[in-house]
């Protein structure tokens, strides 16, 4: 087994160009999969062809009864199935054993938000006395005014901005468009920032044409994804000490306060572009967890 791991695994960095690290990982996996085949089935003569998919369910209950967390599982089991889809292209196992073994589900852990009070704060953050400053301020409000993605602001352009009849369009996942309402703040903070769109393009360009974005930088440049994630850390983390700082996290306070205040679940998944209602709830899950942190905090009897 040691020079088929070994072969498959200097085709993980070479042909298939995995990170170090990966092949590090699959290389620990791999070993403790070989542990276990030894500790098990070393009297029989045991060879990788007898491997099925008894041998597999046997190797992730050892794992399970050695207190490995299910995400670890399910990542052994992924190295193995791919293990095995080599030996198998390899002509060495007839069959993958791994293929119908279900990885164990794993619990999607809650999105991160802001409080209310955290994103009265952070829009207080940018200093509008700057065109970049109005900009950003502009950004943050559109986020969280209209929760959507960090792709679709960044694709926005003059076009989609309807201001007198305060809505969006926006281009989502699979070039879906749809119209969103825009919040009065988020109309405001558009208005002043056009004034300083203007100007920017003024002096930059001789035809105005040449920016279409919405969102652009010094220089005239559509805003990259790497330049809003960057502004957002910053801002975010001058407010809260959450561990993500990307423009999501605003896009789940959108919608998160939104069902805390009583909206319709399904009018919240149009507004975000999802095409499952199931995704959708997570957001139910955060306000009933918030509720119960409320409870517990406040209530006589809550302990």
């Amino acid at each position: 087994m040691q020079e088929h791991v070994r072969t498959f695994l200097s085709s993980l960095g070479g042909e298939r160009n995995y990170s170090p690290h990966t092949v590090a990982s699959y290389e620990d996996d791999l070993r403790q999969f070989a542990d276990f085949l030894m500790r098990h089935f070393s009297d029989s003569g045991f060879a990788l062809t007898k491997v099925d998919q008894v041998t597999i369910r046997l190797f992730l209950h050892d794992l399970v009864e050695q207190g490995f967390s299910r995400r670890s599982i399910a990542r052994k089991l992924a190295c193995l199935k791919s293990f095995f889809r080599y030996l198998r292209k390899q002509k060495i196992v007839p069959t993958n054993p791994a293929t119908s073994v279900q990885s164990p589900k794993l619990s999607k852990p809650l999105p991160s938000i802001l409080s209310e009070a955290d994103v009265s704060a952070l829009m207080d953050q940018p200093d509008t006395s700057t065109p970049e400053g109005v900009r950003d301020r502009a950004i943050l409000e559109l986020f969280y005014g209209s929760g959507i993605r960090l792709s679709e602001l960044i694709g926005l352009d003059w076009k989609d901005v309807n201001l007198s009849d305060a809505t969006l369009k926006v281009t989502g996942k699979g070039s879906k468009q749809r119209i969103i309402p825009l919040g009065r703040k988020a109309k405001q903070s558009l208005k002043q920032y056009s004034k300083t769109r203007h100007h920017i393009l003024h002096e930059k360009f001789h035809d105005e044409t040449e920016g279409v974005a919405v969102f652009i930088t010094q220089r005239g440049k559509r805003l990259s994804p790497k330049a809003v994630n960057v502004l957002m850390n910053r801002y975010i983390g001058r407010v809260s000490e959450i561990r993500k700082k990307s423009p999501h996290v605003l896009r789940h306070s959108f919608a998160t306060h939104l069902l805390d205040h009583g909206a319709d679940l399904r009018a919240v998944k149009e507004l975000l572009g999802h095409e499952s209602l199931a995704t959708t709830q997570i957001y139910t899950h955060v306000s009933v967890e918030r509720l119960k942190k409320v409870y517990a905090q406040a209530h006589p009897k809550a302990s």
